[in-house]
């Protein structure tokens, strides 16, 4: 019996792939030549007792890598850890079972627990590609998710990760369905509700379709990236934390479908409601407030598709054990002045700090929701949930319960002002009808906004102000000057991001 040699050499490509391990193989490699290997394969690496499973690109041309060594992207490397010298073996690995499932789906099928299940067990064992997953999440997008299959869903996502035990304490928690540029009222609310005295352990994800994330914005002014142990000290400490999710493994199968969401760049109502609710249920929370912001350019677009998300919503919190309270609030126009990580930190900050210049609608927004959240409290309900949340806004205990969140999570830092700015002015007279937060989105997200934490927008006239020729509608922040360009071109060119209806005589 003849052994092929199926090893190579490891190098590392250092190449970030995000997320995706990534093989780099030479065509001529007796490897690909043995096992028939070609680009966009899947292939298992296997390293001692540890594995991968990859996909494949191939070098046609070049010498860069030598012909008897594979490299791997950082995602790859980071699995494998390899020591100089070594070899790994490569194979084809076996093929996933929820792929059946997939099709189905994608053919129109219902799906049943053990179905999703399957498919997310083989989401985190990394044996679905990047094409597989985007057919599940185009198959589950729109209405093809029904209730049933989202309960499913949600089971799934949280069976297969970490849920926190606080024992006989009551969690509480919030969450936005997002599509409202500068609606950064977690760390505000947060803030109210720990200096009630009620336990809020908030974690938050990045930006997946828009300019900022909660974890985007608390990440400009403290450390975000807190691992178990550390959230729960935090929390017992000061009753609350605002955390990046990333770390902590409550619902880790959506972080992988959160990264092929993102370049896809829309979301369904079933897998955003799997996504939200398993996470709150990882956490430990029983008593949860959604915040469903309505209007013709949020991502809930109708007070009929709101309802058909809020019904969604309350089936599946009953099913899994939560407590829900649904807030619908106004979509219509983005909230505050800025719209990117630190210029949304600085709205938060102004609100906290009681400054004259404060955002009117950010501070209302933040105390409707902590209001809101104080009613499900039986300690807090009687008092009266917003008039509660006033008082500790006013009196500078909220505040000083963020800052004692801070300094737990790491210490405080003081949001930034990006290098360059540009102002766009009006080219008309008459009065600031409409905003559109899609567009105005896009402008942030072009000048930089999330992944440079400086960038963004900050808004320089409100919905309702009259507008003369000439006056400034916004201000765009970027780090380079590239970047202020394309995002000043885009503005200028969008005659649907600020709508004027021009006076008559």
């Amino acid at each position: 019996m003849i052994e092929i040699d199926n090893t190579l050499s490891l190098s590392r490509a250092g190449i970030d792939t995000y997320r995706q391990p990534v093989v780099f193989m030479r065509e001529d490699c007796h490897v690909c030549r043995a096992e028939g290997f070609a680009a966009l394969t899947r292939i298992e690496v296997t390293l001692g007792d540890r594995s991968v499973i990859a996909t494949l690109n191939v070098l046609t041309e070049g010498d860069w890598l030598p012909e008897d060594t594979a490299a791997l992207s950082e995602e790859a490397w980071s699995v494998l850890n390899p020591e100089p010298g070594d070899r790994a073996s490569f194979t084809h690995p076996e093929p996933p079972a929820s792929v059946s499932a997939i099709r189905a789906k994608v053919y129109g099928d219902a799906l049943e627990q053990d179905q999703f299940d399957a498919i997310i067990r083989d989401v985190l064992d990394r044996r679905l590609s990047d094409l597989d997953l985007a057919a599940f999440i185009t198959a589950c997008a729109g209405d093809r998710l029904s209730i049933p299959e989202t309960i499913a869903l949600t089971r799934s996502m949280q069976a297969a990760g970490t849920t926190l035990d606080w024992g006989s304490t009551a969690i509480y928690d919030k969450h936005c369905v997002g599509g409202l540029p500068g609606n950064r009222t977690t760390p505000i609310v947060v803030s109210i509700v720990a200096a009630a005295g009620l336990m809020i352990p908030k974690t938050s994800s990045r930006a997946i379709t828009s300019p900022a994330g909660t974890a985007d914005t608390m990440e400009v002014m403290a450390p975000v990236s807190l691992d178990a142990a550390t959230l729960r000290r935090v929390v017992e400490a000061e009753c609350g934390c605002i955390a990046w999710g990333g770390n902590l493994a409550l619902s880790p199968a959506d972080d992988v479908l959160i990264r092929i969401e993102r370049p896809l760049d829309f979301d369904s109502d079933g897998q955003l409601v799997a996504s939200v609710l398993s996470k709150k249920a990882a956490v430990g929370a029983k008593r949860v407030l959604i915040d469903v912001p309505v209007g013709p350019t949020a991502k809930v677009r109708s007070a009929e598709t709101a309802r058909a998300l809020e019904q969604r919503l309350c089936a599946v919190g009953d099913a899994i054990g939560l407590t829900l309270s649904i807030h619908q609030s106004d979509g219509t126009a983005p909230v505050g002045r800025g719209i990117g990580p630190a210029l949304e930190a600085q709205d938060v900050l102004a609100v906290l700090r009681r400054d004259e210049g404060a955002p009117a609608d950010l501070r209302d927004r933040a105390l409707d929701l902590a209001g809101a959240l104080l009613d499900l409290a039986p300690e807090t309900r009687e008092a009266g949930g917003r008039a509660a949340a006033a008082r500790l806004l006013d009196s500078g205990r909220a505040e000083a319960k963020f800052m004692a969140i801070c300094e737990a999570q790491g210490g405080f830092s003081e949001p930034g002002e990006a290098r360059y700015h540009a102002v766009v002015t009006s080219r008309a007279a008459g009065r600031l009808a409409a905003m559109d937060n899609r567009r105005i989105a896009r402008t942030a997200k072009l000048a930089g906004a999330p992944r440079q934490k400086l960038a963004g927008l900050r808004l320089l006239a409100r919905v309702g102000d009259r507008i003369d020729i000439g006056r400034p509608l916004f201000e765009i922040h970027a780090e380079t000057l590239g970047e202020l360009e394309y995002a000043r071109s885009y503005a200028e060119a969008q005659c649907g991001l600020c709508t004027i209806e021009e006076d008559r005589e």
